[in-house]
């Protein structure tokens, strides 16, 4: 088990990575965390019952170094979130946050994620029973509105309802939810963008921390958004780039601390490695949340290529590792002495 977080200082939440199924797991989460040590890192959304019934270290293990991390739920029964709420300080989580904006079928199915929006009463109880059960801040993540239920108003009267239940800070996600016609992987690109409402949510909700999401693509349309709400979530985009993060610390946070290069987090990745290949774990689990390292600069293709081709090899190990960072450095130097 993790180790118990004693100290909570207050979040900073200017700058966050969402939490993305099959992605943010604690491979991910621990990598991410070389890049930047100050934007706030979330777990995949873990429903209350595999917590509760399932192999809890499995899905709630981590490294300390991960901090600060945020736990986020699926769940719509407040008996079952409060306990896992519980669970989730004992663990060591610095924040849990209760998904109401997943708009998968199989999510719908178990009557929790973004339909949820249609129950803002459901959402306020468990929101005041996880903060029953938990020292932890509860924080919400939704979406802008569901199907028709998307006028400003809508998003609004939902809001407050969750406020008045203690809820004191919302990541929203900048689009709505078609909770039918529409794949997830659609309704994180189909439905328009509408950042206004959710500048309007803030205007009209300054005692509120509003987060927004969807569709930040870099630090600078971050800075942008921080003009206007309390601070920006990056999702695919820092995992398909994640060198993206490495200016975060001094641009987002004003920390006066070196940019580290790319070999420079692979090195610091090395010992993390070494200790999972001891404990059991495939090298492959790893790198796959990796292969982006190298995105846009000359390199990628090698660094990409060396990884998918051998990490995947019975006992393929740290030299592979080291053999994928030589090919694509190679690979940049030799391009920039060209230019």
């Amino acid at each position: 088990m993790a180790k118990l977080n004693i100290s909570r200082a207050p979040l900073d939440r200017r700058l966050s990575v969402a939490p993305m199924m099959d992605r943010t797991d604690r491979h991910c989460r621990y990598f991410l965390r070389l890049i930047s040590s100050r934007a706030l890192l979330y777990t995949e959304m873990i429903p209350t019952g595999a917590i509760l019934r399932g192999d809890r270290a499995r899905f709630l293990d981590f490294d300390a170094a991960e901090h600060p991390l945020a736990l986020q739920l699926g769940g719509a029964d407040p008996g079952a979130l409060a306990e896992c709420a519980a669970i989730a300080e004992d663990w060591g989580y610095d924040e849990v946050n209760l998904n109401v904006g997943c708009p998968s079928d199989r999510v719908q199915n178990a009557r929790f994620g973004a339909c949820l929006m249609a129950e803002p009463e459901t959402v306020a109880a468990a929101v005041r029973a996880m903060q029953a059960a938990t020292r932890l801040p509860v924080t919400v993540k939704c979406r802008i509105g569901i199907d028709d239920r998307d006028a400003y108003e809508d998003l609004a009267a939902f809001v407050a309802t969750v406020a008045d239940a203690g809820c004191r800070s919302f990541a929203v996600h900048a689009r709505k939810a078609w909770l039918k016609g529409l794949s997830p992987k659609a309704n994180r690109e189909v439905p328009p963008l509408r950042y206004g409402d959710v500048y309007r949510l803030k205007h009209d909700n300054s005692g509120l921390e509003i987060v927004i999401n969807g569709g930040v693509m870099d630090l600078g349309e971050a800075e942008t958004h921080l003009g206007s709400v309390d601070g920006a979530m990056i999702g695919r985009a820092a995992y398909q780039d994640p060198y993206l993060l490495a200016e975060a610390d001094a641009r987002i946070f004003g920390q006066a601390a070196a940019t580290p290069s790319r070999v420079e987090i692979v090195d610091r990745l090395r010992g993390y490695v070494e200790r999972q290949l001891e404990a059991g774990a495939y090298l492959s689990r790893i790198t796959r949340h990796i292969l982006g390292l190298y995105a846009g600069v000359p390199g990628a293709r090698a660094w990409r290529r060396h990884l998918s081709t051998h990490a995947c090899l019975s006992g393929a190990g740290l030299a592979v590792l080291d053999d994928a960072v030589g090919l694509a450095e190679t690979e940049r130097l030799g391009h920039a002495r060209a230019a």
